[in-house]
């Protein structure tokens, strides 16, 4: 088993944070990762992104939850979480003890409930930075979403820049036309660097008793099945923006990794894969390390933005 010292080649500077290597619990996957502690390394991932946090506690949406799909999983959780000032005082302080970079997913239903949950979080230590989940719709605008238009968007990240003094990364939504407008929209109001993809919208039926697998009818699918798209969408994201582009969807190998590092992403995220591998991020880590090595490549930000079309 490889340790952190000795993968020096997976070393990553992400908007000025010190990676010991680009793989990164993503968020919504690992709870608020106290509670995976006792089953992996917590402090051989190179990231750790909390599942959003809201200014008020959120109960989430009626059961079931998840359902297993052919090649991945739809989820409609519905963003239940503690709020950010439990998150403050109750978890926090656990994940302050890590080496691993802790980033706070934040999300809101109007520019004031980001803005709010970022004042909160910036009166605390031990987080590296911040990644604003635009995929919620906003209440004040009738419901339309941040991620859908690059107005709101920008509106929203230009509120909240002058609020934090760490790293904004804003995580985009694959529901969309195009992913130029709103990659350029956030990186031009502000933003650090960009995340995606989120899950698609999506529906699963069960044809005996006609109703919809999920509680709340829609959820969002993720995980294998999705990759070929999210690689798509990281490779036309990076070549809009200068700024880096956390890559994400369907991770479950190092080999899967090194694909998006290779379409445009400085670093990358994992998701469903934690649910049937708590040590995914530690492993994948190990993986890419090792593919390195086997493609005698010195360091990973030499694979950045290699494909050739």
């Amino acid at each position: 088993m490889l340790f952190l010292d000795e993968m020096g080649r997976l070393q990553t500077d992400l908007c000025g944070i010190q990676l010991a290597n680009p793989v990164i619990a993503a968020s919504g996957t690992y709870g608020y990762g106290v509670e995976f502690a006792t089953v992996a390394d917590l402090n051989a991932m190179g990231g750790l992104v909390v599942k959003g946090l809201s200014r008020e506690p959120i109960a989430g949406n009626p059961p079931p939850r998840l359902w297993e799909t052919e090649a991945g999983m739809i989820n409609s959780i519905g963003l239940q979480n503690i709020g950010a000032r439990a998150f403050v005082a109750e978890k926090l302080p656990a994940l302050h003890r890590l080496r691993t970079a802790i980033f706070a997913n934040v999300f809101g239903y109007q520019p004031a409930d980001y803005a709010e949950v970022i004042r909160v979080l910036e009166d605390a230590e031990g987080i590296a930075g911040y990644e604003i989940n635009v995929s919620c719709p906003n209440t004040k605008h009738g419901g339309i979403y941040f991620s859908s238009d690059p107005a709101l968007l920008s509106e929203l990240v230009t509120l909240i820049r002058p609020l934090a003094r760490r790293p904004l990364i804003v995580k985009l939504s694959p529901n969309v036309a195009r992913i130029e407008p709103l990659a350029q929209a956030a990186e031009q109001a502000g933003a650090d660097a960009i995340s995606l993809v989120n899950t698609f919208v999506s529906l699963a039926i069960d044809a005996h008793s006609r109703r919809p697998r999920i509680g709340a009818g829609f959820g969002g699918l993720s995980g294998p099945a999705i990759k070929p798209i999210a690689l798509r969408l990281v490779y036309e994201a990076s070549q809009s923006v200068r700024i880096p582009v956390i890559g994400l969807g369907g991770i479950r190998s190092g080999e899967d990794a090194a694909e998006f590092l290779v379409a445009g992403a400085a670093a990358v995220q994992v998701g469903t894969a934690n649910f049937w591998d708590p040590e995914a991020p530690c492993r994948i880590a190990r993986e890419l390390d090792r593919y390195l090595e086997k493609e005698n490549i010195d360091n990973v930000q030499q694979l950045v933005g290699t494909l050739q079309i």
